[in-house]
């Protein structure tokens, strides 16, 4: 089985400053629910046979999105609740939605920041690839908003984020660096559970990159699919938001 494992626990506090009240950004939309962010992933993903939705933050209202607005797939959707949204890191969300694809035995988990909107085709492109996967952007790299990934002299992947949004800092050679597209398929279940078990529980307090650079670290880069994302917008503002519209 596949699984389709979205995360959207946060508070979206840059994004309610930006819009001036309160908002759960994957929610939100000008006009229609088909415009918000989790519906235009959900709908790129047709062929999963089921989507992890891990929320937090005005989890009331992603229950009752999800009992509405998705009730035609509701039965494919599995909604659970990080009741640390607030006080842990990116990773425990990741871990609550691994917790889960461990215990039911999936085969691939494709793992998307819910704050995200990409074009179908290379949704498409990284979700088919055979193996596993890991995805970048053209955007220039910004220490404010960036996930970066580089290669070092022995080609190994390392992942950096700065969660001050402040700087970013490489301290060895490196052969080349990305902006990551912040989607990445696990396609090997042992690995999955492997990586899954050997990560200690306050590891998990902190970004959901402990668990990527663990399952990505230290492998060959013939082992996965490196995949750009040919339209890619973060979600962080409002105004960010709104570049999603001009485009559709």
């Amino acid at each position: 089985m596949k699984a389709l494992l979205i995360t959207v626990a946060g508070t979206s506090s840059r994004f309610g400053r930006s819009l001036g009240r309160e908002c759960l950004k994957c929610l939100y939309y000008r006009n229609k629910f088909s415009e918000c962010l989790l519906s235009r992933l959900i709908r790129k993903a047709a062929t999963f046979d089921k989507y992890i939705i891990v929320g937090g933050y005005m989890f009331d209202e992603l229950e009752k999105a999800v009992k509405t607005e998705l009730a035609d797939i509701s039965d494919k959707i599995v909604l659970l609740k990080n009741e640390h949204y607030a006080d842990y890191a990116s990773g425990y969300s990741l871990y609550i939605g691994l917790q889960y694809a461990v215990k039911n035995s999936f085969d691939e988990v494709v793992f998307a920041e819910g704050d995200l909107h990409v074009d179908a085709r290379s949704f498409d492109r990284a979700v088919n690839a055979c193996g596993d996967v890991i995805t970048y952007n053209g955007e220039n790299i910004d220490a404010k908003k960036s996930v970066v990934f580089y290669y070092d002299a022995e080609n190994t992947v390392h992942y950096i984020y700065d969660t001050a949004h402040n700087c970013l800092e490489i301290r060895e050679p490196f052969l080349s660096v990305y902006n990551s597209g912040q989607i990445w398929k696990f396609a090997n279940a042992d690995k999955i559970e492997t990586c899954f078990s050997d990560i200690d529980e306050k590891s998990w307090r902190g970004t959901n990159l402990v668990f990527i650079q663990k399952y990505f670290g230290k492998r060959s880069k013939t082992d996965y699919s490196l995949v750009k994302l040919d339209t890619w917008i973060n979600c962080n503002t409002v105004e960010d938001f709104d570049k999603i519209t001009e485009e559709s």
